[in-house]
């Protein structure tokens, strides 16, 4: 009797140091919530909660009109600055310069009368037929003659030459900025369209159409396969021996066989055992938080968020 109490003590001992073959945990997710950067009244929505989706799959669409026909006014205000930049790189139209020249033609002509008027009434005025204001006159009307012929001649060349390269640097900054603003009016027409950036199913939606959205207001959450992980907690006697991407298997109720994963975090402080994973085989007041990723995606799916698992290496 006496050798069995003395037992009891050791025998007490060795099952305080016996580690449990397993840690108990939960499924988690990391949603991805599917927001437009702009706002408007949704108009379609073309998924539901629990559907798969593809990368790049439409999900909403809010009502575009006002986004649209601002786009629209942007694009012709964008087409007008182009068209003024390239104006200033040209001379006047074709048409424009026939008329310059024609006008030229018209001034040499006048000037060669005034010459050969000129010349007459020198010639008279040698013989004694008229007075010297005559020539003065004559002289005075071929010097205008000039000055005309040399104004338009200077008109035709300035009708060949472009605007001034400040003009034209102006009108080239416009037109940039028109296309600035053209292409910020056409990314809020697409943005207007949310697709998925990823394959993942839709966990939840939060709006209906015909309610109005705020830039930024998540309109549904997204689940990706890569986004479903478990969290465990173990004593601080073993998250020595554990390393990140080391595997693990998870169990679950229902889930078939384990499914392999590997360690993606662990923490490093401690925290209090949280209730929800409190059991008679886990006892620690201090314990370690640990991640684990499934290896696979089709595995991955098998978790659901919030859902009991034990978790063994």
């Amino acid at each position: 009797m006496r050798v069995a109490l003395l037992l009891i003590p050791a025998l007490l001992a060795g099952c305080g140091d016996k580690a449990p073959d397993g840690w108990t945990g939960y499924a988690e997710a990391e949603l991805v919530y599917i927001a437009p950067p702009v706002a408007g009244r949704l108009d379609t929505l073309a998924v539901r909660s629990g559907e798969a989706v593809a990368a790049g799959q439409t999900l909403f669409a809010l009502d575009a009109t006002p986004d649209i026909a601002a786009d629209a006014e942007a694009r012709a205000r964008a087409q007008s600055a182009q068209a003024q930049a390239l104006d200033a790189d040209k001379g006047r139209r074709a048409p424009e310069l026939t008329v310059s020249r024609a006008q030229l033609d018209q001034a040499r002509a006048a000037e060669r009368l005034a010459g050969i008027d000129l010349t007459r009434q020198q010639e008279l005025l040698a013989k004694g037929f008229v007075a010297q204001a005559r020539v003065d006159d004559a002289a005075t009307t071929l010097a205008q003659a000039r000055a005309r012929v040399a104004e338009l001649d200077a008109a035709v060349q300035v009708a060949r030459l472009p605007a001034r390269d400040d003009a034209r640097t102006a009108a080239r900054a416009l037109a940039q900025a028109a296309e600035s603003g053209r292409a910020q009016t056409a990314w809020r027409v697409e943005q207007t369209q949310q697709r998925a950036p990823m394959p993942a199913r839709v966990q939840d939606v939060f709006l209906r159409p015909g309610e109005w959205v705020a830039a930024g207001q998540p309109v549904l959450a997204l689940l990706p396969p890569a986004n479903r992980k478990a969290r465990f907690y173990v004593p601080q006697s073993v998250v020595g021996g554990l390393k990140l991407d080391a595997p693990v298997n998870l169990h679950c109720d229902g889930c078939g066989a384990a499914i392999p994963a590997r360690i993606s975090f662990i923490a490093a402080g401690p925290e209090y055992t949280p209730p929800v994973i409190y059991s008679n085989q886990q006892r620690d007041k201090l314990v370690f938080l640990v991640e684990a990723r499934p290896v696979k995606a089709e595995d991955a799916e098998r978790l659901h968020p919030g859902q009991p698992l034990d978790v063994s290496q």
